[in-house]
């Protein structure tokens, strides 16, 4: 079975992005059946869509069927064309087209090369996160790179196809595929960015207080008395103080203390630790530890 091949492209003002990505696929035999354009509202963007489309005649490209298929970014069900991404709700609209698009394209079972060079940089980075959620093994993520004068030269789709000879290439983004090897991190593709955020803290909170409580049922009484202190936030010299110990000795119980979390959060020897790492994870905690 021969599966399609679609590039997913984020577009700004500058169509030539698009086709000189394209030009670069095609000549190394990377061929796609369809290019489909996420882009906002502003008057310069759809001029740039327009310029762009009058390269699809037919849906054929350069001689060879391709299909163009706009995607417009809508703020709300009365078919709002959304301008540009000011705002979280904003933020939200691009996010649930792109994954929307993603995941329709995956249902297909087609092969995605996305390219994150146009447009908007919220919406790259937006476009990346469902990247990598959704996307697999067999997909390709792509910056462009285009030498600065022909850029210049370029500029608002002034020149559509890159000379020969030109610098004009594409850098292949290498990226953490989570849903393809966590499946169960494909829910976060039908939630809203905020929901998302929500949930990666609670899953890192969790996280922290799991290490957290590993550690202190490794510590001795005295050793708690010393991490409890560290975790209020005192430095050094005020924990001695409290606990009337010598600096000495509070060097010596924070090392016990540190040596436990390098082990059990799999830090690494060379880097360096110290009580502002035991505020940071051991403070939100603390209610639960002391409890």
């Amino acid at each position: 079975m021969t599966h399609r091949t679609i590039l997913i492209a984020t577009l700004g003002g500058q169509p030539q992005i698009v086709t000189f990505a394209l030009d670069w696929l095609h000549a190394r035999g990377i061929l796609m059946d369809e290019v489909a354009v996420v882009h906002l509202g502003k008057p310069r963007y759809l001029r740039a869509l327009q310029r762009l489309s009058g390269e699809f005649p037919g849906d054929r490209y350069r001689g060879r069927k391709c299909r163009f298929r706009p995607v417009p970014v809508y703020i709300d069900d009365r078919m709002t064309l959304l301008e540009d991404i000011r705002t979280n709700a904003d933020a939200s609209a691009v996010w649930h087209t792109i994954h929307a698009l993603i995941r329709q394209v995956k249902q297909e079972r087609a092969h995605i090369h996305l390219l994150l060079s146009g447009g908007r940089r919220m919406m790259a980075l937006l476009a990346l996160s469902a990247a990598m959620l959704q996307l697999e093994p067999g997909d390709r993520l792509w910056h462009l790179y285009t030498p600065d004068a022909l850029q210049r030269e370029a500029k608002d789709g002034a020149i559509l196809h890159a000379p020969d000879g030109a610098e004009v290439r594409l850098l292949q983004i290498p990226v953490p595929l989570l849903g393809s090897y966590f499946p169960a991190v494909q829910a976060l593709a039908t939630m809203s960015p905020e929901d998302v955020l929500a949930r990666q803290t609670r899953w890192l909170d969790q996280g922290d207080r799991t290490r957290c409580e590993a550690v202190w049922r490794a510590l001795t009484p005295r050793q708690r008395d010393v991490l409890r202190a560290f975790a209020q936030g005192l430095n050094r010299q005020q924990v001695a103080e409290r606990l009337s110990l010598s600096p000495k000795t509070v060097d010596s119980h924070k090392s016990q203390i540190l040596g436990h979390c390098r082990a059990i959060w799999g830090i690494e020897d060379t880097q360096r630790l110290d009580y502002h790492f035991l505020a940071q994870k051991f403070g939100p905690c603390l209610p639960l530890l002391s409890s």
